[in-house]
């Protein structure tokens, strides 16, 4: 079996629209520009975090030419300093692997422990693109029934404008 097939069965299952894109194992980001994958809509970067103490995992859901004030995001969410959860925490919590991080692998969070934070920017979009539990698959959806598929799992789920870290917005979004 492979490791999407029940995200398209739940797809199917509630009559939800998507289209698919397939394409070599892409990481991050950056690999999806550099493979070229047709631009459908807004291709998400998605970070497994944890909170100081490793109580609190968060997957944090963005616009992918975002970087994410990590810093500013623990004050907007009343959290102790984040950073990057470990590769055993994202296969404990998750069930996936680096490379693979989606708003999808919240169907393998059984207890619904991890968090789900939104990039209000998102909202705006008539179409993002995550994988679906599998980085060779990107999966166009609407925003709306992305959202709703979390919330029906049962994982908090939290819409914050996410800044952008200064140095990055300087150096990538304003050249001249």
């Amino acid at each position: 079996m492979n490791p999407e097939d029940p995200v398209f069965a739940l797809l199917n299952e509630k009559k939800i629209p998507y289209k698919l894109t397939r394409h070599p194992a892409a990481c991050t980001y950056q690999d999806m520009e550099n493979l070229g994958v047709p631009d459908l809509g807004e291709v998400c970067k998605n970070l497994f975090l944890r909170d100081a103490k490793g109580k609190r995992h968060f997957l944090v859901v963005l616009c992918g030419k975002k970087t994410a004030d990590l810093k500013t995001l623990a004050e907007k969410i009343g959290s102790t300093s984040l950073s990057f959860a470990s590769a055993e925490r994202l296969t404990r919590y998750l069930n996936l692997a680096r490379g693979e991080v989606t708003p999808f692998g919240i169907l393998n969070d059984r207890d619904s422990a991890v968090e789900v934070i939104f990039d209000a920017d998102l909202i705006e979009k008539p179409c993002i693109g995550v994988h679906p539990n599998i980085n060779t698959i990107t999966v166009w959806i609407a925003y709306a029934d992305i959202r709703r598929i979390v919330e029906e799992h049962g994982n908090k789920v939290q819409e914050i404008t996410l800044s952008t870290k200064p140095d990055f917005q300087k150096k990538y979004c304003c050249r001249k």
